[in-house]
């Protein structure tokens, strides 16, 4: 599908004068004092920093300070998937954390680093001194629990303090870091902590969600019968007064080990820092390792040039710890910002909440989901009207494509000056490789540039690089934060397998994207969802921007039967409809919108309504699966339950499918 190559909407534009003291500035100035490149722009830079890897990587290691132990002897060596980075070289991300600041500038003791608030009013606000004696106290217990370089720890915990200053100690000492959401059912969480074997378990005894607590001293206990690797379990009173046999205070323990010393031990550049996993809609989740190295210079690069965050910002994002986001939300404190750290519901006791949030705490980068800011837009919230929201500069977005109508809202409703920076990229790295930057205009439904460092390209099916036509999304050059491996894939087949089989050589990401010759980007959702109709192809993204923008339709998904395999297949609309909406009125006016803005051929066969739409944990949609089970597949081949928040939300189409 080819686009026109005429600009859409110039929503925002950068000051001049700002971007003089952006850190994206003062960079290209030091490449040129360095003599290392003359650049005088985004373009330049991007260029430069895709043409010459090696020279681009060492130059934000040196400029934003990355703390070495010992220097690398070589910045990179090989190429994708067995790419080296940095060899020789040792450091540790904790450091970076406790002690961060470009150039080496550390944090004194009094400066704020962690804002702290729970939607049930809980709140508490830690200091870079506070954190550091927390952590050193942490550290401690653990070593003094067994834990050393390589060791893991895990936690079944929410986005909190307690959790950050696990990780922080966890990292500290080189040891292994993974973590999921309190909500996650047992099979869930052991399907992924069973895998990497940890030695110990740190937990809250329950959460506050939606004006409700959840007591998990249950899941814990059958939690840790399925991990006989644990030296011990660590409990944190988090909700309530519940205790659990066998387990150790974290308040205790922490009182133990008061005034320990703060250290840290110096790692190799891929050294594992932590383990994330795939969404398991098929199969166990697998297991991505990043190492401690790439994740440093990677967020150093993503917050510090490409967010222009640092000392006296105020970073918050809405996450949960078993989304990649809560990783790149701490590591804010790489660049000196102050991190604001929410746990609960985004929608309690309505959807102000966050808002409120971002005028008490004077918030400068806001950043949320793009269904979040679909869902402010239906219920009319009017965040700059209700709150003092001056001090925010930058809305960030991810998740999902933000819609052409939530730019709009953003704008209208948020602030004209503030920048949209919504970004797409991937768990996989760990990262944005689609995003902005201070010195690009937002153009009305495109993320603004590719990031640094990102060769990202589209790749129509003859496997050549196109502008202005949408295609696979291609990442043609090494990227530092790509994974060290996956967990238990000893010969790299698997991490083969999952990016490199279509291109040799090449990371195929699986979405959909085309990039204009401006240099911005739009994503049309996954690949291997395609509406492929006659001929035409088209992403769910598209299609959903349409249904979704009536006040009627508060979910859909939507299945080409075809592209699974049959012929003579259909293509479905789900809808979840709003209280009181009817089909036969809203089903007219779909097809209508439909034809004209997409094309007849994309107007559904069926319109079905269904209660939920099903989910995986972190909130995707599950089209690949629900296609699957429409093909024939048994459901139990086609998605793990254990991967979706919703899994009743299957039956329906379980029962469509049979009959």
């Amino acid at each position: 599908m080819t686009h026109t190559a005429d600009a859409p909407e110039v929503l925002w534009r950068p000051d001049p004068s700002h971007v003089a003291d952006t850190k994206i500035e003062a960079f290209r100035q030091w490449l040129r004092d360095e003599g290392r490149a003359d650049l005088d722009d985004y373009a330049s830079l991007w260029d430069y920093s895709v043409q010459n890897v090696p020279e681009f990587w060492a130059g934000v290691a040196d400029f934003l300070g990355v703390r070495w132990h010992e220097p690398p002897r070589e910045v990179l060596s090989g190429a994708m998937p067995t790419a080296k980075w940095f060899d020789g070289g040792t450091l540790n991300y904790a450091e970076h954390s406790l002690s961060p600041g470009v150039a080496g500038a550390a944090k004194a003791d009094d400066e704020l680093a962690v804002i702290f608030h729970r939607e049930d009013g809980l709140a508490e606000q830690i200091t870079y001194g506070r954190l550091r004696g927390q952590v050193a106290a942490a550290r401690s217990a653990l070593q003094a629990l067994g834990v050393g370089k390589g060791d893991r720890v895990v936690a079944l915990a929410p986005n909190c303090p307690q959790t950050l200053v696990a990780f922080l100690a966890t990292a500290s000492l080189g040891a292994i870091w993974s973590s999921c959401s309190p909500d996650f059912g047992v099979r869930a969480v052991a399907d992924r902590f069973v895998q990497i074997e940890p030695k110990v378990l740190f937990a809250v005894n329950g959460y506050a969600y939606n004006g409700r607590s959840f007591d998990i001293r249950k899941t814990i206990d059958d939690l840790r019968d399925k991990l006989p690797s644990l030296a011990a379990t660590v409990l944190v009173q988090y909700v309530g007064e519940g205790a659990l046999d066998g387990t150790l205070d974290w308040n205790s323990l922490l009182a133990q080990h008061k005034g320990a010393e703060l250290a840290f031990e110096p790692v190799e550049f891929g050294h594992p820092l932590w383990v994330l996993y795939s969404s398991g809609t098929t199969g166990l989740p697998k297991g991505i390792v990043h190492g401690h190295g790439g994740i440093t210079v990677e967020h150093l690069k993503a917050l510090g040039l490409q967010s222009d965050l640092g000392p006296g910002d105020r970073f918050f994002w809405f996450t949960t710890t078993g989304w990649m986001m809560w990783n790149f939300l701490i590591s804010g404190l790489l660049v000196g910002s102050t991190i604001v750290l929410y746990d609960g519901s985004p929608g309690y006791p309505d959807l102000n909440a966050l808002w409120h949030l971002a005028e008490q705490h004077r918030v400068t980068y806001f950043g949320t989901s793009a269904p979040f800011i679909q869902s402010c837009l239906k219920a009319g919230i009017k965040p700059s009207a209700r709150y003092d929201l001056t001090a925010l500069r930058a809305l960030g977005s991810t998740g999902a494509p933000l819609s052409v109508e939530g730019f709009r809202w953003i704008i209208d409703e948020v602030g004209k000056r503030v920048q949209i920076c919504s970004v797409s990229g991937g768990t996989d790295l760990c990262a944005a490789f689609v995003a902005a930057a201070p010195d690009i205009p937002v153009w009305l439904g495109e993320l603004s540039c590719r990031a640094l460092g990102a060769a990202v390209a589209a790749f129509d099916e003859a496997g050549n690089a196109v502008v202005e036509e949408v295609g696979e999304l291609v990442i043609t050059e090494p990227m530092p934060s790509m994974p060290v491996f996956f967990w238990n894939d000893p010969d790299g087949s698997r991490l083969r397998e999952a990016y490199f089989e279509m291109y040799p050589g090449l990371w195929r990401h699986g979405d959909w994207i085309r990039i204009t010759g401006r240099g911005s980007a739009v994503i049309y959702g996954r690949s291997d969802s395609t509406l492929n109709r006659g001929g035409v192809r088209m992403g769910t993204a598209e299609f959903y921007r349409v249904v979704e923008g009536y006040d009627e339709v508060a979910d859909s998904l939507v299945v080409d039967t075809s592209a699974a395999g049959n012929e003579d297949g259909e293509l479905l609309c789900f809808l979840v409809l709003a209280g009181g909406a009817a089909l036969e009125d809203v089903e007219p006016r779909l097809r209508k919108e439909l034809r004209s803005a997409l094309s007849p051929r994309h107007v559904p066969d069926r319109f079905v309504v269904v209660a939920e739409i099903p989910r995986t944990l972190n909130g995707k949609k599950c089209e690949v699966p629900v296609k699957k089970i429409l093909a024939g597949v048994a459901p139990d081949r086609a998605v793990s339950r254990d991967a979706l928040a919703n899994p009743a939300a299957l039956t329906p189409f379980v029962e469509l499918a049979g009959g």
